[in-house]
């Protein structure tokens, strides 16, 4: 039996939804069509998909999220035939899976996608902050569609494109001594307490920032998200080194921190965007170029500090 485009969308719906009736409720068809569906695609591969349980919906295995990746390039790749001659930005549609490492990606993401898709396009954008290691397997079982990340330790198997490199900078409370100063050593930081970003690959990347021996003063705490580092330098607590900054000096808290660059000669992370470049579905190209064209833009500068 062959399998239909139809099929092909209740399935890729219900693994969207997790769950067969919110699936069927957007189709509007019965909640049996959709359950017919999931059986005819795991029929024709001869292969177990989906796992259902009553409580807790149904979920894909890794050879479902494959086969549901598949076909939503099949889709696609339909859709955009049938509005073939119709403006590019009009005939964007579907779901637009990302996974991102980027403590600050909400002050930019936001503005990318903007760039690319009108507001009440038939996109649904799905967004997921993760760690490095979770981003990258995540492209690799098809959780994700692209991701934003750190292309440190890069999987082998993970194509990417680089976005900007950012060096360390060093995050003070407002009225801090040192504040004044247009840049600052890291023999000054040393002898300073520290706050450090408590995330896989980065607490590492900070520390190896140090010579050995050369921090005097302890670290005072770990804080696994950025927001938490900068409010807990505005409170004092002791300094900070990141690498992209927000567009506000101002914490959650309402108290203000400074940023001011290393004067040391210290190694970038640069951020990357992942995706698969074996024929990518035209949504993911757009928003890779979309990135690209940002993290081109001199504006983007603000993102960073440079001596």
């Amino acid at each position: 039996m062959a399998l239909t485009l139809k099929a092909m969308n209740y399935f890729t719906t219900a693994l969207r939804h997790g769950n067969i009736a919110k699936a069927a409720a957007e189709l509007n068809i019965a909640a049996s069509a959709i359950s017919t569906a999931i059986d005819q695609v795991e029929a024709e591969f001869d292969l177990t998909l989906v796992s259902r349980q009553r409580a807790r919906g149904i979920q894909a295995n890794a050879s479902g999220r494959d086969v549901a990746q598949k076909c939503e390039r099949l889709l696609d790749e339909y859709r955009s035939m049938l509005v073939e001659g119709a403006d590019l930005k009009q005939s964007l549609s579907g779901t637009l899976r990302i996974g991102y490492y980027a403590p600050i990606a909400p002050a930019f993401l936001p503005q990318i996608l903007d760039t690319f898709v009108p507001n009440g396009s038939d996109v649904v954008f799905e967004l997921e902050e993760c760690d490095n290691d979770q981003a990258q397997n995540g492209l690799i079982d098809g959780t994700y569609d692209v991701i934003v990340f750190v292309a440190q330790d890069v999987r082998p198997s993970v194509t990417y494109d680089t976005l900007i490199a950012a060096p360390p900078y060093c995050v003070l409370p407002s009225n801090h001594a040192l504040a004044p100063q247009a840049t600052i050593s890291m023999a000054q930081i040393s002898c300073e307490p520290l706050v450090v970003l408590n995330r896989p690959m980065a607490a590492s990347y900070y520390e190896g920032l140090f010579e050995p021996g050369m921090r005097q003063a302890p670290i005072v705490a770990y804080a696994n998200s950025t927001e938490m580092v900068r409010s807990l330098v505005a409170a004092g607590r002791g300094l900070a080194i990141l690498n992209m900054r927000p567009l506000t000096s101002e914490t959650y808290s309402g108290a203000q921190v400074v940023e001011r660059p290393i004067s040391d000669a210290l190694p970038p992370l640069t951020l990357a965007i992942g995706y698969s470049k074996s024929r990518p579905r035209r949504l993911v190209l757009d928003f890779v170029q979309a990135c690209c064209e940002y993290f081109a833009c001199p504006n983007t500068q603000h993102c960073i500090l440079n001596d």
